[in-house]
């Protein structure tokens, strides 16, 4: 018996050192997640650039010529900025684009045979900041052709902020009205524009005010075929560009480009 005892103590042994032997050349195990500390919650990720919040400071001259690339749902396309065609609208532009203010933005107006219209933000505080940071005109020195680049305002003077419109269209009717060009996309970028989902025409445009208000979740949420645009960043010094060739339409009763509903 005393063998027999003596032998299972052995053999419990020898199970005992090989077990051991096999853990600890195992990789050891991920640690799970510690609570926050009480009082303490973790800090969310920043999602815009909190310098957008202080419009004061966003006053950088722009360069005299620049390109920028629009990434969006339906692809990218490429807008030529020339500084002398509206000065004050360009470094107003060019500010927003380096601190990344079009980035997850929806484009909200769409509206075929005339323009597309974008530029509030999707964050309600950033909107809030910039709603009384209006531009002063600038002379209008060029055509709203199709291809060209223009801010949206009101029919009141100096009421530029952020909001820009790209025509579809030769709507050099609004010329006469102060909307001042300032960039212009090409004819291959003009397809990509051209894409973006326009079956809501102006509804949306009528509601400016609640997208401000609750940002890009009240599009989602009433407006869910939107396109958004992913990026807008600076990408270099303007190309040999020129306008998107003429594209006959017949002229339709839209309202001008605007940043309140009419």
């Amino acid at each position: 018996m005393r063998k027999l005892a003596a032998v299972i103590l052995v053999g419990l042994f020898y199970l005992t050192m090989q077990t051991w032997a096999q853990t600890s050349t195992q990789a050891p195990a991920k640690p799970k997640p510690t609570a926050p500390t009480a009082g303490k919650p973790a800090a969310a990720a920043a999602t815009y650039d909190r310098t957008l919040l202080r419009p004061t400071m966003l006053k950088e001259t722009a360069p005299e010529t620049f390109q920028v690339r629009f990434e969006t749902t339906r692809g990218d396309f490429v807008m030529t900025v020339t500084r002398s065609w509206a000065p004050i609208g360009v470094d107003r532009f060019y500010n927003l684009v380096k601190h990344h203010f079009y980035d997850n933005m929806v484009v909200f107006r769409a509206v075929p045979g005339f323009v597309v219209q974008f530029g509030i933000s999707s964050y309600p505080a950033v909107s809030a900041a910039w709603s009384k940071a209006d531009i002063k005109d600038d002379p209008v020195t060029q055509s709203n052709k199709r291809g060209f680049v223009t801010y949206a305002k009101t029919p009141a003077p100096n009421s530029r902020s952020t909001q820009i419109f790209i025509s579809l269209r030769d709507n050099s009717f609004l010329d006469t009205q102060g909307f001042a060009p300032f960039g212009v996309v090409d004819a291959a970028g003009m397809k990509v524009v051209e894409m973006l989902y326009d079956q809501y025409g102006d509804q949306p445009t009528n509601e400016q005010d609640q997208i401000s208000k609750a940002g890009k979740a009240y599009l989602d949420s009433k407006y869910p075929k939107l396109d958004v645009i992913k990026q807008a960043t600076v990408v270099g010094p303007a190309a040999a560009a020129t306008a998107a060739p003429p594209k006959p339409a017949a002229p339709k009763a839209t309202a001008p480009p605007a940043q309140k509903p009419q």
